[in-house]
């Protein structure tokens, strides 16, 4: 759970700034995208593939 406390003379934007910062840290942005809905194992398995197949692609690249 990412948490900020403001400080005192804070700006609100600069507190969603810091906040926003913490929940890229965290990785929380990924994680409730691949939660949003369900997926099928044969859903999964394209997808993995395709990852596989991207991160082969770019090591190969050079």
């Amino acid at each position: 759970m990412a948490q900020i406390i403001p400080g005192e003379n804070e700006g609100i934007e600069s507190a969603l700034r810091r906040f926003k910062r913490e929940v890229s840290k965290a990785g929380i942005f990924p994680d409730m995208r691949k939660h949003r809905h369900f997926e099928t194992p044969i859903e999964k398995e394209k997808r993995k593939a395709i990852a596989k197949h991207k991160q082969r692609r770019h090591k190969f690249r050079y």
